[in-house]
């Protein structure tokens, strides 16, 4: 499960050469890497922008590499990634599943997704865990340091309350 792996699987394809010669300005924004834990599968996808046409395309990495274009509703302009990271995705689950012993969480995980994002300049692993027992965990990963920096436990019953709080008010207006 190493960055540079699936990385290197992308760039050796002929989709993303052809890709990158005929749109010479693209740039990476975002990396997603999907583990699911009843299945032993990863799915893997990197998202390109285009600024000349302001479209994001994402490059879906499995037993080959496909190319799809995706709706881009946010008009925020995303920040180019950087790509020489040797990270391994195990190593990270490791790191959360060491938090979550600290912190006396209970529950296995069943899916993780690390979404590798810029913000404010930084590359970043925003990471979802799904669990067992129907809670969720947020983790910010800080990928230079290898370290977690955010870390918060929800519920999907706290996801149910804000989405019928939300409801509500839209009524209420």
């Amino acid at each position: 499960m190493k960055f540079q792996d699936y990385y290197k699987k992308l760039i050796d394809s002929k989709e993303y050469q052809k890709f990158t010669k005929e749109n010479k300005k693209a740039y990476p924004c975002s990396g997603l890497f999907i583990i699911d834990r009843q299945k032993p599968q990863i799915e893997v996808t990197f998202d390109y922008y285009l600024p000349d046409t302001k479209k994001i395309f994402s490059f879906k990495i499995d037993k080959q590499v496909d190319l799809v274009p995706l709706e881009n509703v946010d008009p925020t302009i995303p920040e180019k990634l950087g790509m020489n990271y040797s990270f391994d995705l195990a190593t990270y689950e490791k790191l959360i599943l060491d938090r979550m012993t600290e912190e006396k969480i209970n529950g296995n995980l069943q899916k993780i997704l690390f979404s590798l994002q810029k913000t404010k300049g930084k590359d970043y692993l925003v990471t979802t865990c799904f669990l067992s027992n129907l809670g969720l965990l947020k983790v910010q990963i800080d990928i230079q340091q290898n370290k977690i920096i955010l870390f918060e436990k929800k519920s999907f019953f706290d996801m149910i309350r804000v989405i019928k709080g939300n409801k509500k008010e839209e009524k209420e207006k």
